[in-house]
């Protein structure tokens, strides 16, 4: 099988300060990539890579056997992209923002009020569907954020904490919709510091640490014969210090009084 995204020696600078140094990743058709590491370790920079916003980087990124550099636009039609704050145009109703959304894309006017108008159902805002985005809750915004990142039914899927501001039943919606997308064979790259869900839904999980990858496999994988958590592997390979220990400080500092 070919991978569908192929990473080699990709690495990014900022100066003095490298953020990614000699990336390594493969990944296949109906794979979910739980792409998980601390704050800082170069999460961002990597899907930022992937969806074109950066395109200053060393080393190379093909994307459906396509060198990304050189096909940006053609690849960029085949991903749907959900960052984790929903910048939308307030003053926009969502049936106009997601006619937006999908023109950009070539879609004719039925496909886009078809798919629209089930999504925003599916999500319990059909009937906000001609509301202004201005008086939306959090929760409401990221619903639409997603169906627009969906809109064009894109077969590479990359998320970044998608779960932001949803409530309990969304959430359970959005695990339903990664295992149906993955069943279609479409490609997700979940990022995420919600270890339990990433843990859940992960067929496999890459964990970056400091710019490297520091561990690649399933869950199986990295347990490698314990019964610890994601959460815990996660602590145990990237923390400083015992994480109990550093709670306890937090918990002295807060109490510290100045009798001065």
């Amino acid at each position: 099988m070919q991978p569908v995204i192929s990473i080699h020696n990709l690495s990014k600078n900022y100066g003095d300060k490298t953020v990614l140094s000699n990336i390594n990743l493969d990944v296949y058709p109906g794979q979910i990539i739980g792409y998980i590491g601390p704050n800082g370790a170069g999460k961002s920079t990597t899907v930022k890579i992937l969806t074109g916003i950066i395109q200053d980087y060393s080393g190379e990124v093909t994307v459906f056997g396509k060198n990304l550099r050189q096909t940006i636009l053609e690849v960029k039609s085949k991903i749907g992209y959900i960052p984790e704050l929903a910048e939308l145009y307030d003053l926009l109703t969502p049936r106009e923002y997601l006619e937006f959304v999908g023109k950009l894309h070539h879609l004719t006017d039925d496909v886009i009020e078809m798919r629209s108008r089930k999504m925003l159902d599916s999500f319990g805002l059909l009937a906000n569907i001609d509301q202004r985005m201005d008086s939306f809750s959090k929760g409401m915004r990221q619903k639409v954020l997603i169906t627009s990142g969906l809109l064009h039914n894109p077969s590479i899927i990359i998320l970044d904490e998608p779960l932001s501001g949803l409530d309990a039943n969304a959430v359970i919606l959005i695990k339903e919709l990664l295992q149906a997308m993955k069943q279609e064979g479409k490609t997700i790259f979940y990022c995420s510091h919600m270890m339990d869900v990433v843990e859940k839904v992960s067929d496999r999980i890459v964990l970056l640490n400091n710019g490297t990858i520091i561990a690649d496999g399933t869950i199986t994988d990295l347990k490698n014969g314990t019964d610890d958590s994601l959460e815990q592997i996660f602590a145990r390979l990237t923390a400083t210090g015992d994480p109990i220990h550093r709670a306890d400080s937090l918990t002295n500092a807060m109490n510290d009084r100045n009798d001065a």
